[in-house]
């Protein structure tokens, strides 16, 4: 009821005019049962064939009416529920691209897809068509009070009924919270699955995991049956409840309404209207009963939206610096993921001025990838800052950051999408031109020349389907669409061949040349042997910055010092020679 009220509440013009049609139609309505009192007291009792004409045209004029308000309610419940089903879809949505992805990650993807779907359960609980029924219920005591007027005793069965009907509908509904929501959660983890398999399907046929993801699918859906079976039972029983109390109710006020008549209380015409305005009070009841299942689905799924609307959301505001520079530094930075008991790293002090270049290095799960979340914005430190030009990321708008770095993760993932719009992902109005530069300084070109449709071509499944190489590569092309001040690079080299690494240091070289920032996150000894320094985040709990001159290094336990300090153009140059090397 709540999220009715919020519908009706934001169009409350509109809302006051379907309780106007609701009325109309409502007192329409009447002329049914009033037309069939009058035929069977006037017209049969006297045989008049011009009363019963006009009766009749009359009746066909109310009935007439009677629809082309409902018709004129539905198209109102319509326009209420446009702008509504709108906001509802884009704040699910919203809310998934602008959680803070550390807080998304700790959700199953399964439970995420079954979060946005919580908006298309309320959707087709609340269509026009049920928003009209309900505006029907309260009519219910209207034909209540007509039908006291003929026959008070009649009236009170017909009240009692309704009654017993209106409990039933609370209480079916009261009873469907928990099986539906273990419905949605056996559904999140059906979803879960199907995800899996589209996802590693390669894995699942390598190593012989058809079986026993089979095994867990049908063990899932089983539960999933069962709690569908029993809901839809639940609800059959509803349905055939309603029809029984509606038989059982016209059988009463037929029993009554006869001893009525022959006791001389009434007419049999008014016995006959009778039993027609009970079964017009009874039946937006019995509807409502119905609705029930498809109410206690809309209430979970608008559970799940608020519980998914809780977590943390990234900024929409903040600082915007009129010209980042290129500077960026790490104050007593220090970052651990949720429920681990030490941190990953600790105590990093480090400053890079513009034109600096800096690789970070360490073994698997030393910390790479996330160093190069945290200064792309994407995850948060858990003590410390990150200053980019001296003002802190946490007060900086996300959304111009990310205008200023040209970011390469490690593992590139895409929309589905044509090849032009993911790379014009970070700057949509990137001109013909700029997008063919891009296109040629990642190596792009021969693919994209390759393709049946040029920059055109469109991505299926995120381009699971491309290969690793060309996967970076657009990943490079998309980083630069952003002609970022700071290169955030991870594995440069990983899954290129020579000339996709080439292509890379090339850009590199560049962008250094221009006096951009590059920090170059990988574990790749070749690139190291070269390097004039790195930080080794192997080093634990505190990363270590280790320096090399005339082929000698030393190495540095204490706090990194500013890597600006030793980075010439002639050092940043050496170590892209032995990328060169590697590839």
């Amino acid at each position: 009821m709540r999220e009715l009220l919020a519908r009706l509440f934001k169009r409350p013009g509109l809302a006051a005019e379907m309780v106007a049609a609701s009325l109309f139609a409502n007192v329409l309505a009447l002329a049914s049962p009033l037309f069939v009192i009058q035929v069977l007291n006037r017209y049969v009792a006297h045989g008049v064939d011009a009363t019963l004409a006009t009766l009749t045209g009359g009746v066909a004029i109310a009935i007439v009416l009677e629809l082309a308000f409902r018709q004129i309610r539905l198209r109102f419940a319509g326009a209420i529920n446009a702008p509504h089903d709108r906001s509802l879809a884009a704040a699910g949505f919203g809310t998934l691209t602008q959680t803070k992805i550390a807080a998304l990650e700790q959700l199953p993807a399964g439970l995420r897809r079954e979060m946005i779907s919580g908006a298309e359960k309320i959707q087709a609980a609340y269509t026009p068509a049920n928003i009209a029924a309900l505006f029907d219920v309260p009519f219910a005591l209207m034909f209540i009070g007509v039908l006291y007027l003929l026959n008070p005793t009649l009236a009170m069965i017909v009240a009692g009924f309704v009654v017993f009907g209106f409990s039933v509908s609370v209480l079916t509904s009261a009873s469907l919270r928990q099986p539906t929501r273990e419905l949605q959660a056996a559904s999140s983890r059906r979803a879960g699955l199907v995800g899996s398999t589209l996802v590693a399907g390669d894995t699942l046929r390598a190593f012989n995991g058809g079986n026993y993801i089979r095994d867990l699918w049908m063990k899932e859906t089983g539960a999933f049956q069962k709690l569908a079976r029993a809901i839809a039972q639940r609800q059959g029983f509803v349905q055939t409840l309603g029809m029984s109390i509606q038989a059982l109710m016209s059988a009463c006020v037929i029993a009554v309404g006869a001893m009525q008549v022959v006791s001389g209380h009434m007419d049999v015409g008014a016995m006959i209207g009778a039993n027609i305005l009970a079964a017009r009070a009874l039946g937006p009841i019995i509807r409502l009963a119905s609705m029930s299942e498809a109410f206690a689905k809309a209430r979970q799924g608008a559970n799940m939206l608020r519980e998914f609307a809780k977590l943390p959301m990234e900024r929409g505001q903040g600082t915007a610096l009129s010209n980042y520079k290129g500077t960026i530094e790490f104050q007593d930075l220090a970052f651990a993921h949720p429920g681990d008991k030490s941190p990953l790293f600790e105590s990093v002090n480090l400053k890079l001025e513009p034109g600096s270049l800096l690789v970070f290095t360490g073994s698997n799960g030393s910390g790479k990838t996330t160093l190069a979340r945290l200064c792309a914005g994407l995850l948060e430190p858990s003590r410390g800052r990150v200053l980019v030009d001296d003002v802190d990321l946490a007060q900086v708008a996300p959304e111009w950051w990310r205008r200023q770095i040209c970011y390469m993760p490690q593992e590139p993932k895409f929309i589905d999408g044509t090849l032009a719009d993911n790379i014009r992902l970070a700057n949509p109005t990137l001109g013909e031109a700029a997008l063919g530069d891009i296109i040629d300084r990642a190596g792009l070109r021969k693919f994209i020349d390759q393709s049946s449709d040029g920059v055109e071509t469109r991505l299926v499944n995120q381009g699971a389907t491309l290969s690793l190489g060309i996967r970076r590569r657009l990943a490079l092309a998309r980083a630069l669409a952003t002609a970022g001040q700071l290169l955030i690079i991870d594995e440069p080299t990983e899954g290129l061949d020579r000339d996709g690494a080439q292509h890379v240091i090339d850009i590199v070289n560049t962008m250094t040349g221009r006096k951009r920032t590059v920090m170059v996150f990988t574990d790749d000894p070749q690139i190291l042997q070269t390097a004039p320094h790195f930080v080794d985040l192997d080093a634990k709990p505190v990363p270590r910055l280790v320096r090399r001159a005339a082929n000698e290094h030393s190495s540095d336990h204490s706090t990194p010092a500013p890597a600006s300090e030793d980075t010439p153009d002639s050092k940043n140059q050496a170590a892209l020679d032995i990328i060169a090397g590697n590839a």
